[in-house]
């Protein structure tokens, strides 16, 4: 009688193992394909500016003449992208500037940082503007593309 418990007590107790393994993979198979959507969302989607390499960058400067190219570093007299005018974001420059600025332009914000062109790009973007891109890999990443700059 003993043994006959201890075998209904150890198949009862592998099989709530073996729910409880189901409902595991159950679990992993919704996060997965939740984690696969959000990955699957664009840079604007999650953001709200869109993330340009330089190359993409180029050809959307010289293609919308009224851009307006936003430099948010502190060293902008170092070397800049042509045309580009400077808020520094580490001043409040870019905060005092934004509500003078055309909220329906198209804007490329950069830096010599991801983490101050990230910040610019999402400031504007928090303030409202819709149309707002980054360069990727910042100033470095257009001077190594060779593209001109200007002192």
């Amino acid at each position: 009688m003993k043994k006959l418990f201890l075998i209904l007590a150890l198949c009862l107790f592998l099989a709530g193992c073996a729910v409880q393994d189901q409902q595991t993979q159950e679990n992993q198979t919704v996060a997965n394909e939740s984690m696969q959507e959000t990955a699957e969302e664009t840079p604007a989607e999650t953001t709200g500016y869109i993330d340009l390499s330089p190359a993409e960058a180029k050809k959307l400067i010289d293609e919308n003449p009224d851009i307006i190219i936003l430099d948010v570093s502190p060293k902008y007299d170092q070397g800049h992208i042509p045309g580009a005018i400077n808020y520094y974001i580490g001043d409040g420059s870019l905060d005092d500037a934004i509500p003078t600025l055309d909220k329906e332009a198209t804007y490329l914000v950069y830096c010599h940082v991801d983490s101050a062109s990230i910040g610019g790009a999402q400031k504007l973007v928090d303030a409202g503007f819709p149309n707002v891109y980054r360069l990727e890999g910042n100033y470095a990443a257009w001077v190594d593309a060779g593209y001109p700059v200007e002192q």
